[in-house]
């Protein structure tokens, strides 16, 4: 089990050797995992569907995690503190593979219809290891993973088809997600609700595109109307919480779908609105991801057994998700984000309590120290669910982005 934290001993020393250690369980626990083993070599992109020990258990490929990988491997050769690290070269070649598995398989190219769209068409959900089409969702979260990872792609090589394929697999994202009709109803029209999760989507993927494409007009409008929306129909700051749906006029349903609230969202969302007050120096950007977060915390974390649990109901009732008392690894690999950037944002100790708390209890039950990286399911008492490290939700994505992010806030200005 990782030496566990101590905020007395991070704020004397400002957070330097909590940096070191970041960076060591990204590169000599996380990244070797994944790479080289899961590297197609005969079919391009990365098989991810991995037991505790790299053994492969299914060779069909999330789409998802063909952009999350890329753009994973790019952000690694991009960091200026790994510019001479010898496995640079592998990145970036591995990166492309992937890219280069995405434009050949994982765009619906048929003729006619709604899908006839070339290039920038939908893209689907789950392919088979040589890239014949098995399932597509009626969301657009492809999409957008793929979009931040051509965008980094430019960044790194200057191809100009890669920019402009970020900005088209841009538009047609928040396109199907917020034009009236253009994605197929989950439900019928008796009670409308929408969601947070293509709001916080949008936002962060408007901030990677601007990042590595430019400041444009186009993404501010975007950025800008997410927060606006995420703050004035989610955020409820008299009820201390972040909703993952609610009506169209942001009032909440009070139904089992229209209570819910989703802890890790909500403090995913909450640094995503922070990144955007550091970025323009808005302090009332700050306050407000803060705010979210505090409230999320509070309703988030298991006083009985620790972690943080799935699924709350905002007034407390019970949920109906089976899985809502669970510990997934994802929800804790980004409050690990969102309460380390508080602390750095705002120096106010409860929130490096938090990230200490926090971390301590997830590499004890999530961590493996036999093969590394992070198991992704716990029962709500910390006992491991199953042994898998990457399905095809779970990939090279949320547990190095956030060992890399946290690496970054206490050593740079990124």
């Amino acid at each position: 089990m990782a030496e566990e934290l101590n905020p007395a001993l991070i704020s004397r020393d400002g957070g330097r050797d909590l940096a070191e250690r970041y960076q060591r369980l990204l590169l000599d626990d996380c990244v070797p995992f994944w790479f080289p083993r899961s590297v197609d070599e005969q079919h391009g992109g990365f098989l991810h569907c991995l037991d505790r020990d790299g053994t492969l258990v299914d060779s069909d490929k999330s789409v998802w995690a063909q952009g999350r990988m890329s753009w994973m491997l790019l952000t690694l050769w991009m960091t200026p503190q790994l510019e001479r690290d010898p496995r640079r070269a592998d990145w970036l070649r591995w990166a492309d593979s992937g890219l280069d598995f995405l434009q050949r398989h994982c765009f619906d190219r048929s003729a006619g219809g709604e899908e006839g769209h070339g290039t920038a068409g939908r893209m689907y959900f789950h392919v088979t290891r040589d890239g014949q089409p098995i399932r597509k969702r009626r969301y657009a979260y492809s999409e957008s993973f793929a979009a931040i990872a051509f965008a980094a792609q430019y960044a790194v090589t200057g191809i100009p088809a890669s920019e402009v394929l970020a900005m088209d697999l841009f538009r047609l994202f928040t396109e199907m997600n917020f034009s009236a009709g253009r994605m197929g109803s989950k439900f019928t029209a008796t009670r409308p609700l929408i969601g947070l999760a293509p709001r916080m989507i949008t936002l962060v993927t408007a901030q990677e595109l601007r990042k590595h494409l430019g400041d444009r007009p186009e993404l501010t409008q975007w950025i800008d109307r997410c927060i606006h929306e995420m703050k004035t129909l989610f955020y409820k700051p008299d009820l201390r919480c972040v909703m993952e749906s609610v009506e169209p006029s942001g009032a909440i349903s009070d139904h089992f779908d229209g209570r819910m609230l989703n802890p890790g969202h909500a403090i995913e969302g909450a640094w995503f609105v922070m990144e955007e007050g550091r970025y323009r120096g808005d302090a009332r950007l700050i306050r407000l991801g803060c705010d979210m977060l505090d409230g999320m915390w509070e309703r988030g974390w298991d006083p009985e057994y620790g972690g943080l649990f799935y699924f709350r109901d905002v007034y407390g009732k019970p949920v109906q998700e089976y899985w809502h008392d669970m510990k997934f690894w994802w929800p804790h690999d980004e409050a690990l984000i969102g309460t380390l950037m508080a602390w750095r944002l705002t120096g106010e100790s409860r929130y490096l309590d938090w990230h200490c708390q926090l971390f301590n209890w997830s590499f004890r039950h999530f961590a493996d120290e036999e093969f590394g990286e992070w198991y992704g399911y716990l029962h709500r008492d910390g006992q491991r669910s199953v042994t898998l490290k990457g399905n095809l939700w779970k990939s090279f994505f949320h547990h190095p982005r956030a060992l890399w992010k946290c690496w970054q806030l206490l050593t740079s200005d990124e």
